[in-house]
């Protein structure tokens, strides 16, 4: 299996599983990664879902080069409304999406970066965007939605140069929430899933879903829009348990109802 998925505890948990290619996706890790995501947006039991790579030397360097079939004028002609793995700039995925970078996250594999949440990496972890250097370009995600993150001049130098980046500077760039030793890394985001775990489940979808599909707009009009998961988290049974909790100095138990 070239991605793993598992569901355990209300946590999922996807693994790019090529290590010996540096988990470079290639075509059935692309139609693997549409399944997983897919799933994802119809269930009701997963709060939060962390991708990451096999091994301790890359999260993913990208699209396989041995498995391009295509020109770049075809490949950019398909349609991948997702963009790369199917994730890069998905709107429809409305849990908390940690990414785990424990190496290398070049080309696609930065762009799969830019697609989630929460973003810790590994102190030896190298980021960059080197398609210029192979006659292509960051077309699914890269182009698209580091410009949407991070200031102009910071885009522009990361696509413009194809630089590997350290985990550190990409902390500076406001792309990565904590840079740590490998030996903590599973730590680290076994803290932030916890705590994301702790959250009431509707509460966590109605935000992500506030954020994906408001930001284009005002702010009047983003608090005046009566999104789907907005309304079902204030209906909620858990939106009255949480305050009694709150009130009764206890761990609230939430029901996702």
């Amino acid at each position: 299996m070239s991605v793993t998925y598992e569901v355990k505890d209300r946590v999922a948990r996807i693994a790019f599983q090529r290590p010996e290619r540096l988990n470079a996706i290639d075509a059935a890790s692309e139609r693997e990664l549409e399944r997983i995501w897919s799933d994802l947006e119809s269930r009701d039991d997963v709060s939060c879902a962390v991708l990451t790579g096999a091994g301790e030397k890359a999260f993913s360097v990208g699209a396989d080069m041995k498995d391009v079939e295509k020109s770049g004028l075809e490949y950019w002609a398909e349609s991948r409304p997702n963009g790369f793995g199917s994730i890069s700039f998905r709107r429809s995925l409305d849990i908390p999406l940690v990414a785990r970078v424990n190496g290398y996250a070049l080309g696609g594999g930065f762009e799969m970066v830019l697609g989630c949440d929460i973003v810790i990496a590994a102190e030896h972890a190298k980021f960059g965007l080197p398609e210029g250097r192979v006659g292509r370009m960051p077309l699914d995600g890269g182009m698209i939605m580091l410009q949407r993150k991070v200031p102009h001049n910071l885009a522009m130098g990361v696509m413009l140069s194809g630089r590997r980046f350290s985990a550190i500077e990409m902390k500076s760039f406001g792309i990565v929430n904590d840079v740590v030793p490998l030996e903590e890394l599973d730590r680290t985001v076994d803290g932030w899933v916890d705590d994301i775990v702790a959250c009431a489940p509707l509460s966590l979808r109605a935000i992500k879903q506030t954020v994906n599909r408001t930001a284009h707009l005002s702010p009047a009009e983003a608090q005046a829009l009566k999104l789907p998961a907005v309304v079902r988290a204030l209906k909620s049974e858990d939106g009255e348990e949480g305050v009694r909790a709150f009130n009764e100095k206890r761990a609230p138990q939430w029901r996702g109802v």
